[in-house]
């Protein structure tokens, strides 16, 4: 071997070190994390440590449901509810069995919305939470039904009912039936009311559309988490009904905040603390004599 191959090779070497623009923007799948707010990597493990929220410009990420589980109530406390609730196709609309069943499959969840019984702070509350990974957290029968039965069970224990939304609005595929679990789930919960029962609503990113128009916005209390997408229709929707440039933030918590639609913003690492507050505050104890 000559001197000069000898060169080649390590020049081959130290070049062949030097990563290409595309496997700088790589990332390997599960190790980390992209921001989808300031585009900033971040590891897994780290963001998972810190709630999900993004260390660099505090964007609060989606979550699913058993997360919001475990970093809200008390460690072993929640039993789901109603896991046996199929979903039926009453439209025959094209895929819509299959896409059910594959987003089961990758939720571990029966519909878009988890129910059940817990402890918050040693408190046992109702909770519903709804997960936007399966079909977007959209409102269908048995998502309204579940909600519903959650409800109905707070009122027949005389707890409160907490709701965490993350919707994309009422589910197309099931038409009418669909809108209907609007008013049903209002329903439930003046009923729960009329027992003088606590209601919180927390609105999360996104909740949109029907779910936005009914049970996430009469709470006793609603709350935010911080630059939530809120709100009814679509901004271009409005914009083109009203004529007008509309504000940027609009149909933020923020904007919502500050035009009186909700009581507060809370951040999500303290979101358990204040709403356990919230919760002992308003159940009353009977005093033992």
């Amino acid at each position: 071997m000559s001197i000069r191959d000898i060169f080649r090779k390590n020049q081959k070497k130290r070049y062949a070190t030097i990563p290409t623009e595309k496997a700088k923007n790589d990332v390997p799948e599960g190790i980390m994390m992209k921001c989808p707010e300031c585009r900033k990597n971040v590891f897994t493990k780290d963001l998972m440590k810190n709630l999900k929220v993004c260390p660099t410009c505090d964007h609060h990420m989606k979550m699913t449901a058993w997360e919001r589980v475990d970093i809200f109530l008390d460690e072993d406390s929640f039993v789901s509810m109603d896991d046996h609730l199929e979903t039926v196709n009453p439209l025959n609309f094209p895929s819509y069995t299959e896409k059910i069943k594959a987003d089961g499959q990758k939720t571990g969840l029966n519909e878009a919305v988890l129910t059940g019984i817990g402890k918050l702070d040693g408190q046992q509350v109702a909770i519903a939470i709804m997960d936007s990974h399966f079909r977007m957290g959209s409102m269908g029968s048995v998502v309204g039904e579940k909600i519903t039965r959650a409800v109905e069970k707070a009122t027949e224990l005389g707890i409160p009912f907490i709701i965490y939304t993350a919707s994309g609005g009422a589910r197309m595929q099931e038409g009418v039936l669909s809108l209907m679990q609007m008013a049903k789930t209002s329903v439930a919960l003046r009923r729960h009311s009329d027992h003088g029962l606590l209601y919180i609503s927390i609105l999360t990113h996104p909740t949109t559309g029907g779910v936005s128009a009914s049970f996430a916005s009469v709470g006793d209390i609603n709350i935010a988490e911080p630059k939530a997408l809120i709100g009814f229709a679509g901004r271009r929707v409005i914009e083109q009904t009203v004529r007008e440039k509309l504000p940027e933030d609009f149909q933020t918590a923020e904007f919502l905040m500050n035009h009186g639609q909700l009581d507060a913003i809370i951040h999500r690492k303290e979101m358990r603390e204040k709403v356990a507050s919230i919760v002992h505050l308003h159940t009353t104890k009977e005093v033992t004599k």
